[in-house]
């Protein structure tokens, strides 16, 4: 990391490096400074920042309704285990009312699901995932509600679940697959999105997609994340060549964008929907062969919190079907880079415990 941090402090070195990536478009290099200055801020408040992102949000005692139990789980019903929507306030809710602020942990480089856009005259943080996190906070505090009541941090792939545990955030909402494995840490909302995973490398490639054609090749993936996870066992099976090499994991999953940019990686495998934001970031770029998991995000927060995790179920219902909500949200961040066809272009059904 120091090296890192004395590479951005020389701006010789970073024009040199924008130098070197003219043939991207000049992507990679924003791309690039963009990774190297999110050093500087990770877990700090970004936006609309009140409190300490250390407090504690409170007592936990549940309200009505049980959590899902990891031991229930199957690859195929994770997403299906979790408590009835309810509007009923327990603990958790009142202090974070109390409080005055949600405090949301998310993505600030994710591009359409949560990023800074450099040309919106705010500077603020936008995408898919920021307009979920603030209609929950909308509808937490209701009338009372301004824009100092919701608190974004930036959190890395691989401090999701430290977040959450650690009550630095109420919950996470940053493109989190629901798994039988996260379930025994956090507890996710109903599923709010449909994807899978994907492989993504240059258009010159003979790379295909997930299959004998990575042998031999450097696959770069987020450390902490359902890819790695998906990479580490299929070598152990043997369903991948031995000679795949995914060693070298990343804190975000942008970065290794950047590592396939700077030629520090063959093919990066991460959720599908978050590849063909990375491919419209990169015209050199494209997804390779289809999705192979079936995968889906919820809003991931802390197992005691039962009365926020049913509120949060209560306020996707609505959402799901408002006007101005889901679909309102994938036509204007995700229908440009995933269409109208694609399998992610409906809300998934919801089935609880």
């Amino acid at each position: 990391m120091r090296a890192r941090s004395d590479f951005f402090r020389r701006p010789s070195a970073v024009r040199r490096l924008r130098a070197s990536l003219k043939g991207w478009g000049g992507v990679g290099a924003m791309a690039v400074v963009c990774v190297l200055a999110v050093a500087f801020v990770l877990l700090l408040p970004l936006t609309q920042s009140r409190g300490e992102a250390g407090d504690s949000p409170g007592g936990q005692r549940t309200v009505q309704g049980t959590q899902a139990k990891a031991d229930d789980c199957t690859d195929t019903t994770a997403q299906n285990l979790s408590p009835s929507p309810s509007d009923a306030e327990g603990d958790t809710i009142k202090a974070i009312k109390a409080r005055g602020v949600l405090r949301v942990g998310v993505d600030q480089n994710s591009y359409r699901w949560g990023y800074r856009n450099p040309n919106s005259a705010s500077g603020g943080l936008e995408g898919f995932d920021i307009d979920l996190a603030t209609a929950i906070a909308k509808n937490i505090f209701g009338g009372s509600y301004t824009d100092q009541s919701i608190q974004f941090l930036a959190i890395p792939t691989n401090e999701r679940i430290p977040a959450i545990q650690g009550k630095r955030v109420d919950m996470v909402v940053r493109t989190m697959t629901i798994n039988c494995s996260r379930l025994k840490d956090v507890a996710f909302s109903a599923p709010y999105f449909l994807t899978g995973q994907q492989v993504l490398a240059p258009k010159a490639s003979t790379i295909t997609g997930y299959n004998g054609t990575l042998a031999g090749k450097r696959v770069c993936s987020a450390a902490g994340s359902t890819a790695y996870d998906r990479l580490d066992a299929d070598k152990t099976a043997g369903k991948l060549p031995a000679s795949v090499d995914i060693k070298d994991t990343v804190p975000n999953q942008l970065d290794c964008l950047v590592r396939l940019q700077l030629g520090q990686a063959d093919a990066v495998v991460t959720d599908g929907a978050l590849a063909a934001s990375q491919a419209a970031q990169d015209p050199t770029v494209e997804l390779k062969g289809t999705t192979f998991t079936t995968e889906y995000y919820g809003v991931a927060m802390n197992k005691d919190a039962t009365d926020l995790v049913q509120r949060v179920n209560r306020i996707l219902e609505t959402y799901r079907t408002s006007a101005d909500g889901w679909r309102a949200s994938y036509t204007k961040w995700l229908l440009p880079t995933l269409g109208k066809d694609s399998e992610s272009a409906n809300p998934p059904t919801p089935h609880y415990k």
